[in-house]
């Protein structure tokens, strides 16, 4: 395949003032593109819309994922301003450990609406506009979809349901030529992940993000990112060492669990999250 030049694209990101929607901005204005910003934050947005060059090449708007009839309002304007929409990253997402158990109910259905509902109604905004130019909608998953964590299974069943969305719904598009993929990065370095480290049920669960949890550069995760979209890829993995993990989860998901999760420390972990409340 051709590569996707991105040079004068419009790109328009949910999530963009968060840890990797500015970096992966900032490397789409580096690649020539033209982007649309959504995010909850009006100041946050304008300063990272300025700092990327302002109106002509960086636009922002207020939008909620939570709501479609925020997001149509948002890709509405996004459109109107540039007058076209090519690509759609949905980058939204929150993030905490936590056991079913403890969870606040409301806690769980957030993660649900955030992470993959809104995944949903970025993409429904998105059809119209992306129609018009054979464009590329990418979601931001997880390797979480593929490697399910104890504690986590709000956030993994979120992720795992944006891989499946994104997987379903490439087959229903791929006879107007729009792309769809899912990014799978591991662990890296973002406020978010600040956060979960911060909390001591966090740190313990993922060893403090050591071993096999241990983070790769937020650079590579970007830089796979954007070769992802020129290769208007249908799944894309960082590292790419982890394609196993990917291709044959049920065979490998005993060998994941006994290197990654020892059920003695596990024991420990859960009194520790019992005990948190």
């Amino acid at each position: 395949m051709a590569k996707y030049e991105l040079k004068d694209k419009v790109v328009l990101i949910t999530g963009s003032t968060g840890g990797l929607g500015l970096a992966v901005a900032q490397a789409l204005r580096t690649k020539g593109a033209k982007l649309a910003l959504l995010d909850l934050d009006l100041q946050k947005l304008e300063v990272q819309a300025k700092e990327l060059g302002g109106d002509s090449v960086a636009a922002a708007w207020v939008a909620d994922v939570c709501s479609l009839e925020s997001m149509q309002d948002a890709f509405e304007k996004a459109a109107k301003h540039f007058g076209r929409i090519d690509v759609v990253i949905a980058g939204a997402g929150i993030g905490a450990v936590d056991a079913l158990e403890h969870i606040d109910p409301q806690n769980f259905e957030r993660t649900i609406d955030i992470n993959l509902n809104g995944v949903f109604r970025t993409f429904r905004a998105a059809l119209p506009y992306v129609k018009l130019t054979q464009g590329y909608l990418l979601a931001i998953s997880s390797l979480a979809a593929f490697v399910h964590a104890p504690l986590n299974g709000h956030y993994a069943a979120s992720k795992a349901g944006v891989w499946a969305l994104c997987d379903s719904l490439r087959l229903e598009l791929q006879h107007l030529n729009i792309g769809v993929g899912s990014f799978h990065p591991t662990f890296f370095k973002t406020p978010m992940m600040d956060a979960v480290q911060a909390d001591p049920v966090g740190h313990a669960v993922w060893n403090g993000n050591t071993g096999i949890w241990k983070y790769v550069a937020l650079e590579q995760v970007v830089n796979d990112l954007v070769s992802g979209i020129e290769k208007r890829k249908e799944l894309i993995v960082v590292p790419k060492s982890n394609h196993f993990v990917t291709t044959a989860p049920v065979l490998l998901r005993r060998l994941i669990e006994k290197i990654g999760f020892d059920r003695v420390e596990l024991q420990k972990i859960m009194r520790l999250a019992a005990n948190r409340t």
